[in-house]
């Protein structure tokens, strides 16, 4: 014995939701990056760099507004 065939619905499409702006600060990387200074006086740079998190966004690189 056969079985009925289950009607078909359209299904629902959401609204596209909008892509959150990039933080401001960190133009949506998430991190900062400084250069190393070196020396007392002079605070000579080194070619090293030192990375951080954002601390207006935490790293997720999104604006809060």
């Amino acid at each position: 014995m056969a079985t009925a065939k289950k009607p078909t619905t359209r299904r629902k499409t959401r609204p596209a939701t909008p892509e959150p702006a990039p933080c401001p600060d960190c133009d949506g990387t998430g991190e900062h990056t400084e250069i190393v200074r070196v020396g007392a006086r002079k605070g000579r740079a080194t070619d090293d760099h030192q990375t951080a998190l954002c601390l207006t966004c935490w790293g997720t690189g999104q604006s809060i507004d």
